[in-house]
């Protein structure tokens, strides 16, 4: 049926060109419709809402500042940093004498393990040998921050405590043994032994088994192929035995050290399931 206008009204054409606004809102006939006009096709209307963008997630990207450590993130580390450091300034600037005397009264020789082993094992892990340029304070820093940004303060302490004690003792007792035996002379009973460096191979070979894959391979092979080098050389084998003793040290930590960060995480779970996807992704 063909629509056309009341008798009493002449229907008005619709000029060519005329914008959607502009034409009539309400069609003649046709019961309870919308004001506002015509709403052109594929748009929504007025008081329709469209719905939010679901904002996807972006992937974190690594930041520098988070391989150095800082006061809150990496307390450990920071503040042993700092002594470090200053004792490395005192042993560089300070009279040399002085200096000697401390650095053998903190000498963990078999000598002084057996009168004073508690403040011997504390000491010598107060000095840093070869300076802050050298590699082990290098791996000290990015080792330990990285270590302690995954499993936290007091754990990062107890597996350097725990290189540093036991390849010490791995070291130093075979040395003594020999002695007893009339196997090495008894000037073999002092010497001098210090720095950070067991503890930062044993929190080396912990950090490889919390990374991936593609990062534990090249840490293990490069370190290890490091070490192996020096003990190739015989510059000091007694102490290049001892970093891969500590190295397989950190290795053996690997579960425990994986129950500890899967605790973490479920921790973090109870915080909300943001806070801890944030948290494992961290590195």
């Amino acid at each position: 049926m063909e629509r056309t206008a009341p008798a009493d009204q002449t229907a008005t054409p619709t000029p060519a060109g005329a914008p959607v606004s502009d034409v009539p809102a309400l069609l003649d006939g046709v019961p309870r419709q919308r004001a506002g006009g015509r709403v052109p096709c594929g748009t929504a209307g007025p008081d329709v809402r469209e719905p939010d963008a679901v904002e996807k997630p972006r992937l974190r990207t690594p930041r520098v500042w988070r391989l150095l450590p800082t006061p809150t993130g990496t307390p450990f580390t920071f503040s042993y940093g700092i002594v470090l450091c200053l004792t490395s300034l005192f042993s560089a600037y300070a009279d040399p004498a002085p200096v000697h005397a401390l650095l053998q009264g903190s000498s963990t020789d078999v000598a002084h393990l057996v009168r004073t082993p508690e403040l011997v094992l504390v000491g010598s892990a107060l000095w840093l040998a070869g300076g802050v340029a050298s590699p082990f304070a290098i791996g000290f820093v990015l080792v330990l921050t990285a270590l302690e940004r995954r499993i936290g303060g007091l754990r990062t302490a107890g597996v350097f405590l725990l290189g540093h004690v036991l390849a010490t003792l791995a070291t130093e007792v075979p040395v003594g043994l020999a002695v007893l035996a009339g196997q090495l002379p008894a000037s073999s009973l002092h010497r001098l032994d210090y720095g950070v460096s067991f503890g930062v191979a044993a929190g080396t070979g912990a950090l490889a088994g919390l990374l991936p894959l593609w990062l534990r391979v090249p840490l293990l092979a490069g370190f290890g192929g490091m070490l192996l080098q020096d003990l190739l050389a015989l510059t000091d084998p007694l102490t290049n035995w001892g970093h891969l003793i500590a190295l397989a040290i950190g290795i053996a930590t690997w579960p425990v050290l994986r129950r500890w960060r899967g605790g973490r995480a479920h921790s973090g779970l109870k915080a909300g399931p943001f806070r801890s996807v944030v948290r494992a992704s961290r590195w």
